[in-house]
Order: C-alpha cells, then structure tokens, then sequence
C-alpha cells in the first residue's frame, strides 16, 4: 500500500518547510518555503558555512558601511540558501521580505526587487521564485504592484478571511493561510483540544479555499503551519500544502487510505466589490485571533532577523 505521503501527492502539491538541503532531497517536494526563523536555523548548519562566508564576501564589494553590509550579507545568504535548494527541487523557492517591512509598501517594494534582482544576477528566472511578504495592508499592496512587475508573491501570516479576500483581490500568485497557529491561539482560550474535523485551523483555510474556487479567483491556497498530520489530512485536495520534514516523515511512515476533502466548485459566482483599506481594516480587526497572531508573527520573525543580523555582523 502506498504511504499516505504518496496519495496526498496525488491530489495536492507537497512543498517543505524547510531551508535544510539535505531534508528537501530526502522528501522530495515540487517547491520549498523559507522564513528568517529558518534562515536562522540553516545559517547555524555547518554544511552551510560556506554560504555564509560567500554572503559576507559578497555585501563587502557592495558597500564599506558596516550595517549596509549586514543588510546585503543577510539578503544574499537568502538567496544562496534558495538558490542550492532550487538545486533539488523542480519548483519555485518562497524567500520572504524583512518583516520589519510589513508596514512600509514601498520599502518592501524595494527589498523584493533586490532579492529577484539577486536572484536573476545568479541566473535564476522569475519563473522559480516566489517573494513572501506578511499579509498587512502594505504588503498585499506591495505585492500586487509586484505580480503586475511579474515578481509573483506568496502572501504569509495570513490569519483572517479579510487577507485571504484582499489577497486574492489584489491578483496575489498564493497564499499560506496558517493552521496551527489559528489552532494554537483557540486552544489557549478555550483550554480545549480539537479533532482535526473541527480544528480551526483547517475550518479557515477550507472556507477560504471554498470561497476562492467558488468565485474563480486564481490565487492558489497553500496551507501552512500544521501541528500535526491529522490538519494535513483534512485539508487533502488543497491546492498546495506547506509542511515540516517531522510531519513529511510522519506521513511517508503512514499506511491506510486517505480521502480527497477539498474539491474546487466548478459553479464560479461573481465577485464581490473588492475591499478598501478601512473595509480590510474593519474586517481584520473584527477578529482577534488574527489580530493577535499577525502581530506576533510580525515580531518573532523581526526578532530571528536582528539574531541573524547580530551573527552576521559579528563575522564581519
């Protein structure tokens, strides 16, 4: 019998979670995401030292400022880091913007050209990148600018139907609606534990993957952030799903028959007046789970980038 990895590869597009190389070549996704938290984590791997140093060599040539060239170092070790990963995977690499950003369109405007112009220096082509940014106001604004520039964007910390609506409003390539996280926050407010049926988490993304198909927006839904294989399972049929090398395991070592959950609907509706700033802002803030979680994203993400800054400058 086939594992439950292999039948979910059937109806979903697997990608890792994960900036370890040698995790990706074991389970083989089409894509791979990465985030500063795991950037982070790749840049303390001694295989990856010298991408690392490479990094440093190269902000150096760029600039004889000592913070400019930790910016540049921590950019380009990024986009060293997905250039080996596109090495092994046929796909497209997520390489996310400076959350300290999320609130500035324009210099998130400005981060993300330098990334793919990183990128297209070292001879990778649009076609294999995806720039993640926060799903705030500014970013969704900022990447919508972007897909128009033909930089296709992966909208992240996406916690509310309000940033699922604008994203696919503002014609945003994907999304990563989490899961765990939503679950998390419910699960310390309400001191209960959810089947992965009821889980909040998978209730979100499969209204919001529901919402899309129903109304033909052509922004693909990849879940992310799963605590275990059961949210993973329940969202099988999903376009995409996002999903740690623990959990990849765990379902490469799973027998048994899985079901197909999400099926797009083929009745396409009219969309609905495309949100304003206040609209979003109202709506966003009407739940606070996704209050809460945007913010702490934000700032775990901010505090994992000035650790990585912190390493970087000490090897300068």
């Amino acid at each position: 019998m086939q594992s439950k990895l292999e039948q979910l590869r059937k109806v979903t597009t697997v990608v890792a979670d994960t900036g370890d190389i040698e995790a990706i070549k074991q389970y083989q996704p089409e894509d791979a995401t990465t985030n500063p938290s795991l950037i982070l984590k790749a840049a303390s791997i001694e295989a990856y030292a010298p991408l690392v140093a490479d990094a440093i060599e190269y902000a150096k040539k760029q600039s004889a400022d000592k913070q400019q060239q930790v910016e540049i170092a921590c950019d380009m070790l990024a986009v060293n880091i997905g250039k080996e990963i596109l090495t092994t995977i046929p796909g497209r690499i997520s390489t996310e913007v400076d959350a300290r950003l999320s609130f500035d369109t324009e210099a998130s405007l400005t981060k993300a050209r330098q990334l793919v112009k990183m990128y297209n220096d070292a001879g990778i082509s649009n076609d294999r990148i995806l720039i993640k940014l926060a799903a705030t106001w500014n970013g969704i604004q900022a990447a919508k600018i972007l897909e128009k520039e033909g930089i296709n964007c992966n909208l992240t910390l996406l916690f509310s139907f309000a940033q699922a609506q604008a994203c696919a409003e503002a014609g945003v390539f994907l999304i990563s609606p989490f899961v765990g996280r939503i679950m998390d926050w419910y699960k310390a407010k309400q001191g209960t534990d959810f089947s992965a049926a009821e889980d909040p988490g998978v209730l979100s993304v499969t209204k919001i993957y529901n919402y899309y198909k129903e109304h033909g927006y052509n922004t693909v839904v990849m879940g992310a952030s799963f605590r275990n294989i059961g949210e993973i399972l329940e969202l099988t049929g999903c376009d995409r799903l996002t999903i740690s090398p623990q959990l990849l395991q765990e379902l490469s070592d799973s027998e048994g028959t899985i079901e197909t959950k999400l099926i797009a609907d083929k009745k396409v509706k009219t969309a609905p007046t495309a949100l304003t700033e206040s609209d979003f802002l109202w709506a966003h803030n009407q739940d606070p789970m996704a209050v809460e979680k945007l913010a702490e994203g934000i700032r775990n993400f901010a505090v994992d980038q000035n650790i990585l800054e912190a390493m970087i400058m000490e090897k300068l």
